[in-house]
């Protein structure tokens, strides 16, 4: 790469402040407002069955191209695009009714109204597919891969792209929620094995340390592969991000062991996930306070030593093991089904009550957590309060409670959204389990997520070692990431109809 041009797209990204809460939360609510109007469709017109080549126009317009466009044409205007999403989604959902499910979605058509009791059946329910749990990882995996490489170019406000040290910005909130969903569906191996208990002895720590080493192995391979590349081709690297050979796979690689650790000390000591991870964030933030750690990594010369290089990296990780814990306490929350919510010794209820039971627990836990993660954050931040500000550079505390307080909203809203539309969806049996409340495209990210990211990390660097992504005009840097949703929501699709699933 060209050292001048280098140089611009290293200043392009440098030293921003980012933007308002306010306005990333209205941008944030397009994701939802489209699976809004994507609900509406669905559910009252049965629109994207068939899938043919009108319902993956339409599931690509809304699912993909809404959020595309409101981190670029309509970033001046997000409360104008929710509005355009929204008021459809109302006339139809006005004008129309709802279709009946198929017979084989629901348990109203085989068990509603005969007994749960039977404990085969209850056993069958207590992990099922949450298709609210699908779309809300499927909008953040969207979210990720467009800015990825919007960020390149000017037609994505620069109030969006990281910030430097202290403020908020929408890719600052990208990173953390990445983080936080992988630690919400981390939490199904957990209540899979607590299921399993009965069944055979439970693996001993040692063993479940050294699964989660090889687990973290292929990500480790990945960083390593991502650090020569940067280096080789002399790509634009933003230094104060992550450190001179740290990248994000590095962080997502050290914290499978790092939570099996943690995984002790809620067995043993720790009440719950969440309260583990407030006592990480709290701990590092004293010391962040109280030392001279915090001058250390913002403002100390980089030294010889690699913990010196790397210092954003590696002293950040704390704040993303706090967030990644988080999501696994809402994942423990989030994900059972009917067996986790039927209490020993009461009467036997209908399938159909036992789920409404269940769904309606399950928003009010989701109420409980957003707010408290949001007041939490409020005090953090106030100015009565601790007067922190939020770093994404540090991952401090503000910055992490705001990060679990986003991601238990979001997941309200999407599970509101599907209670609403398909109420059919939270009471289907595994042995039937229904895929019509979440997009085909919002299933294909969420399938291979982490192998769909990485995709888009080599067609990013692609697209800028090929086009001078400063230079374009506003309809060329479009025309560019047009397409290249397309094509990643393209891979997607591939191996999801191959039926190919990779785990890294």
């Amino acid at each position: 790469m060209d050292l001048e041009y280098k140089l611009r797209k290293e200043d392009f990204v440098a030293n921003l402040s980012g933007g308002s809460i306010s306005e990333i939360t209205c941008v944030t609510l397009v994701a939802p407002a489209a699976v809004l109007l994507w609900s509406a469709l669905q559910s009252r017109r049965n629109f994207f069955a068939p899938y043919g080549p009108a319902a993956f126009f339409t599931d690509f317009l809304l699912n993909v191209g809404a959020i595309l466009f409101a981190t670029t044409a309509y970033s001046s205007a997000p409360a104008l695009l929710n509005l355009l999403l929204i008021l459809p989604a109302a006339l139809i959902s006005s004008f129309s009714k709802p279709l009946a499910a198929t017979r084989k979605s629901s348990v109203s058509s085989t068990k509603a109204n005969g007994s749960v009791s039977n404990p085969s059946l209850v056993a069958s329910s207590a992990l099922p597919v949450q298709g609210f749990l699908t779309t809300y990882r499927g909008a953040m995996m969207v979210a990720t891969c467009i800015a990825i490489l919007a960020v390149d170019f000017r037609v994505f406000p620069r109030r969006f792209a990281k910030v430097e040290n202290w403020g908020t910005s929408l890719m600052d909130l990208g990173v953390g929620s990445f983080v936080f969903s992988a630690g919400v569906v981390s939490a199904r191996s957990i209540l899979k094995s607590r299921l399993d208990a009965t069944k055979r002895p439970t693996s001993s720590f040692l063993s479940r340390f050294m699964s989660s080493v090889r687990h973290s192995i292929p990500l480790l391979v990945l960083g390593l592969i991502r650090l020569y590349t940067v280096k080789e081709l002399d790509y634009a690297e933003h230094v104060t991000e992550y450190g001179v050979h740290w990248n994000f796979f590095f962080t997502l690689a050290f914290l499978p062991p790092f939570v099996e650790l943690a995984d002790v000390l809620t067995a043993y000591a720790v009440p719950s996930y969440e309260v583990l991870s407030v006592l990480f964030v709290l701990v590092y933030e004293i010391v962040l306070s109280n030392t001279t750690l915090k001058q250390y990594i913002l403002v100390s010369p980089r030294g010889p030593d690699l913990l010196s290089k790397n210092r954003e990296g590696v002293f950040s990780f704390i704040g993303y093991l706090s967030i990644f814990l988080a999501g696994r306490g809402t994942g423990m929350m989030v994900i059972p089904g009917i067996r986790a919510q039927q209490s020993k010794g009461t009467k036997p209820v209908t399938a159909k009550e036992l789920a409404w039971k269940a769904r309606k627990s399950l928003i009010q836990k989701l109420v409980i957590q957003s707010t408290c993660w949001s007041l939490l954050f409020a005090f953090s931040t106030a100015y009565f309060g601790l007067g922190l500000r939020v770093s994404r550079r540090l991952a401090n505390l503000p910055y992490v409670l705001w990060i679990n307080a986003f991601n238990n909203a979001q997941l309200l809203l999407f599970c509101l959204i599907e209670t609403v539309y398909f109420p059919e969806a939270y009471r289907t049996l595994p042995s039937a389990v229904t895929t019509r409340s979440a997009s085909v495209i919002m299933q294909a990210f969420n399938k291979n997520g982490l192998a769909v990211f990485l995709v888009a990390n080599l067609m990013t660097g692609l697209v800028n070692l090929s086009l001078n992504t400063l230079d374009m005009t506003s309809l060329g840097a479009m025309a560019v990431l047009v397409g290249y949703s397309a094509c990643v929501t393209g891979v997607a699709l591939l191996l999801d109809r191959m039926g190919i699933k990779i785990k890294v």
